[in-house]
């Protein structure tokens, strides 16, 4: 099992660049940096519990833009894989995001992951244009556009929600087949969309299960019911905890990569610490 970190980058915080080559140095495997445009003031949408609600932290109203900022870091480092954890893509073009993603892969020398997500806050997606209610395809058929500019020679897709007549883009992504889809959240509808059409379900541990003993066996029957291979899509952990005896049990359930919670900081040294202390966990995961 890959063990990375995630960190919400702040104009408050520690430098990315600084953050990134830290973390690599501690060995970890892979970075993941969240996204957020924007929060509209009306607060209608309250922050979810499950992410440590109702108050909204500060950080979120601060955050870097989410490619810059792997950008930066990629620039700055060698071997650490950049993830996307995660892009909100309802509210982004897909032709845009997809040349954004194949360039830092192709720089990067195959180093991205790209998780995407539906987001929580509605009135953030609205102003995007988005229609809440169909953001499940919205997303799904959005990354089907990005996939087949990444693979495809004169790449086209046939969507509900997003099409792409025959066209040409490059560079195509390092990695033959494009970056590793993870699609993130821990709700019943989001594991049968990752079910159905993701390479891995990028989830949340619930409150009521933090070591997935009964979401994952769970989710490999949902992905048998669609029709895919259980061994083909692959479990990944959202948000960690830095603790050896879950992660151990993530092990030992097939999770392919578990992404641990550093917890974000005003005070650039404080951020750092709170990173290093979270790497002391790494000899204890066998």
């Amino acid at each position: 099992m890959d063990v990375g970190v995630v960190y919400f980058f702040t104009d408050r915080g520690p430098s990315p660049v600084d953050f990134g080559q830290a973390a690599e140095a501690y060995g970890f495997e892979s970075l993941f940096v969240p996204e957020h445009t924007h929060f509209p003031a009306s607060r209608r949408t309250e922050y979810p519990v499950a992410y440590g609600g109702p108050e909204l932290p500060e950080f979120y109203l601060r955050t870097y833009d989410q490619i810059v900022t792997m950008t930066m870091i990629a620039a700055h480092t060698q071997k650490i894989m950049l993830g996307a954890g995660v892009c909100l893509l309802a509210q982004h073009d897909p032709i845009a995001k997809a040349k954004q993603i194949a360039s830092l892969d192709h720089l990067s020398g195959g180093r991205v992951i790209c998780g995407v997500g539906m987001g929580w806050n509605v009135e953030e997606a609205e102003a995007h244009g988005v229609v809440w209610n169909r953001r499940y395809s919205t997303v799904r058929d959005k990354l089907k556009v990005m996939q087949a500019l990444w693979t495809q020679d004169e790449a086209s897709f046939d969507g509900v929600r997003a099409s792409l007549a025959p066209s040409w883009a490059w560079p195509k992504p390092i990695q033959e087949k494009g970056p590793r889809t993870y699609l993130g959240g821990a709700g019943p509808t989001t594991m049968r969309h990752a079910a159905e059409w993701a390479d891995t379900w990028y989830v949340v541990p619930p409150a009521d299960d933090p070591t997935l003993e009964q979401s994952i066996p769970k989710f490999r029957r949902v992905v048998e019911e669609s029709g895919r291979d259980p061994d083909s899509v692959g479990i990944a952990v959202a948000s960690a905890p830095p603790d050896p005896a879950i992660l151990n049990t993530y092990r030992e359930l097939g999770v392919e990569r578990a992404v641990l919670w550093v917890d974000p900081a005003d005070d650039p040294g404080e951020g750092m610490r709170n990173l290093k202390t979270v790497s002391k966990v790494l000899p204890d995961i066998t």
